[in-house]
């Protein structure tokens, strides 16, 4: 095809929901190349737009044009993987039915992605799903590819993963993510939905808050130059937004302080004796951890894990799934003990847990009785009355928004009120378990803003590394052995420097002799062979294809990290049959090749 023609062209495009615009005369040209990121507040239309470019959904009206043979493949935020018995069976669904030839692809994207290939989706964890739908939206070498959160469940090194294969795609992309990071890595182009208006930019997402800041500024003083009345929620959005904006370089110098204070905190732990008497915990030590350790089995979580915790840290834990965060997060506040060592708290610890399976929200409440439950207008923020309007306000929720029932309120703005709801309460100790799955990127601002102000400890699991970068003063990585590092660094920063530590070890590591395989599609004839090896010859290569088919099955199902939590036994014996055929996959492909230098030798 063409690079420099448009495959897809949508023009004068219109969408309603009931009386609200979700975008009208909307233009759009996809080429190949492009990389688009789509993005706006919840319930601005991004899901059902990457529906219509889909053809999923139908505009209210639209002038769509596909160039002939263009494949569109759509990946949905929640997608419905029911009625496949295997995660293969779900990237196979991806391939046409005159591709059936070419199942060899779900193979090579299963061992890219590392998917539990032989998993059930039922029981497959959420990251395992998404991989999963990613690996059936790429199959059949699309060119246009529409993604939306394809980020969700995923942690750093598969979000990585993805990023260096959506670089390499050469067709047209358009995704929907929160995760900044992410979009700056993967995108060259904007696509804005905003209040009915679609705006698009040709840079990378870097450019996006600077973008939006000074279009709202542009709005203003046009508002005020034909002194003309705007809605009352878009005046204090903005406003809201732009000072946002100007406080970040503050913030970021109040963390990169924190971060200082950290580091001294470590030094002074290497000088001073732990063994402090329990009855007497300082003030400032909120949680004291020395030499825990924690096994499940024959799998170690964490071994010999020391922490002191002071108030006002803010520690971020990463690692993959599956290597026990939630666990050392457990082990922390004491719902969990060690094997061996101990965890102690400070006596008037107050903790607020918080994550994406927070406490439900009565749809029956409005958002003031859900913030005032005990009546009034007023909400206790800590110590501090707030009028229920001006703290909504803070939250993005316009002041008529107040009466309004939870029930019809989006996704994301449910969020805000949960953390609104959360982050009044009384704390001096804040658990977020993955606080930023589903987070629109304004939210994410604000729980960025609301940390920032905290005087707190807090304890954060994430795979998102912009949030990490602007939110901890230091970072635990857990890297799957029972070993647990800290940083005091970014979260960037620190992933750098373990790819560096990595590359410098390589060498060090006693190398695998890789045996050259000549072609085993066709077995050199020699009469001096015998019958017996002829036919040996013969047969080895279907036998040595069968082995790596098993190796890869089973090595697919050792990599669920629920396997061993769900019988360990089963585990066990998976990877004892995984040891039996390594091991006969290399006697016979050793055997083959002894057979092969002998027939080329004689």
């Amino acid at each position: 095809m063409d690079f420099d023609a448009p495959i897809y062209t949508i023009k004068n495009a219109y969408l309603h929901f009931g009386a609200r615009p979700l975008f009208s005369g909307l233009d759009l040209y996809l080429m190949k190349g492009n990389r688009y990121c789509l993005v706006g507040r919840n319930g601005s239309g991004k899901s059902t737009l990457l529906k219509v470019i889909a053809g999923q959904q139908e505009a209210d009206k639209a002038e769509i044009f596909t160039q002939p043979g263009t494949v569109i493949s759509y990946m949905a935020q929640e997608e419905d993987l029911s009625g496949f018995s295997s995660l293969r069976d779900v990237v196979l669904s991806g391939l046409e039915p005159s591709q059936k030839d070419e199942a060899y692809k779900a193979d090579i994207l299963i061992e890219k992605f590392g998917i539990a290939a032989q998993a059930d989706p039922k029981t497959a964890s959420g990251g395992e799903r998404k991989k999963a739908a990613l690996a059936r939206a790429l199959i059949n070498d699309p060119d246009i590819l529409l993604l939306d959160e394809p980020t969700n469940h995923m942690d750093i090194s598969a979000i990585e993963q993805l990023e260096e294969i959506l670089n390499k795609f050469t067709g047209a992309l358009v995704v929907i993510s929160h995760d900044k990071a992410f979009l700056k890595h993967v995108s060259d182009g904007i696509i804005w939905l905003d209040r009915g208006q679609t705006r698009m930019l040709n840079k990378g997402f870097e450019a996006f808050e600077e973008w939006q800041e000074r279009v709202y500024e542009q709005e203003e003083t046009e508002r005020q130059r034909l002194n003309k009345k705007i809605e009352a929620e878009t005046e204090w959005l903005h406003k809201g937004v732009t000072a946002r904006r100007k406080r970040n370089q503050g913030r970021l110098h109040r963390l990169y302080d924190l971060r200082s204070e950290r580091r001294e905190q470590i030094k002074k732990t290497g000088s001073v004796d732990l063994n402090i008497d329990q009855s007497v915990i300082q003030t400032n030590l909120i949680i004291e951890a020395k030499n825990i350790s924690k096994s499940f089995g024959e799998r170690t979580i964490v071994s010999g894990f020391s922490l002191r915790l002071m108030r006002g840290n803010k520690i971020g834990i990463v690692g993959p799934n599956g290597v026990g965060k939630t666990t050392l997060i457990r082990l922390l506040t004491g719902r969990l003990p060690p094997d061996s060592g101990f965890v102690r708290q400070a006596r008037n610890l107050q903790e607020t847990y918080f994550d994406q399976n927070r406490a439900a929200l009565d749809p029956k409440k409005t958002l003031k009785e859900t913030l005032c439950p005990d009546g009034g207008d007023h909400v206790f923020v800590g110590t501090e009355s707030r009028h229920v309007c001006s703290y909504l306000k803070d939250f993005l929720f316009s002041p008529t928004q107040a009466n309004t029932p939870v029930s019809v309120l989006s996704g994301g703005e449910k969020n805000r009120l949960l953390l609104a709801k959360e982050l009044a309460k009384p704390s001096n100790f804040l658990v977020l378990d993955e606080p930023t799955n589903d987070l629109d990127m304004d939210t994410l601002d604000l729980l960025q803003e609301a940390l920032s102000a905290y005087k707190g400890t807090v304890l954060i699991v994430s795979h998102d590394r912009d949030f990490l970068d602007n939110t901890a003063t230091s970072l635990l990585y857990m890297a799957g052995d029972g070993s647990v590092v800290e940083y005091v660094d970014s979260c960037t920063n620190m992933l750098a420097k373990i790819k560096e530590k990595e590359l410098k070890t390589k060498p060090s590591v006693k190398p695998v002799e890789k045996k050259e395989r000549p072609s085993r599609s066709a077995a050199p004839s020699s009469p001096w062979l015998s019958y017996k090896d002829k036919r040996l010859l013969e047969l080895l290569p279907d036998e040595i294809a069968e082995l790596e088919k098993q190796i890869a099955a089973l090595e697919s199902k050792l990599s669920n990290p629920d396997l061993y939590a769900r019988s360990a036994a089963e585990f066990e014996q998976t990877a004892a049959a995984l040891e039996k055929a390594r091991v006969q996959l290399d006697e016979k492909e050793t055997k083959w090749l002894e057979l092969n230098l002998l027939a080329e030798e004689k």
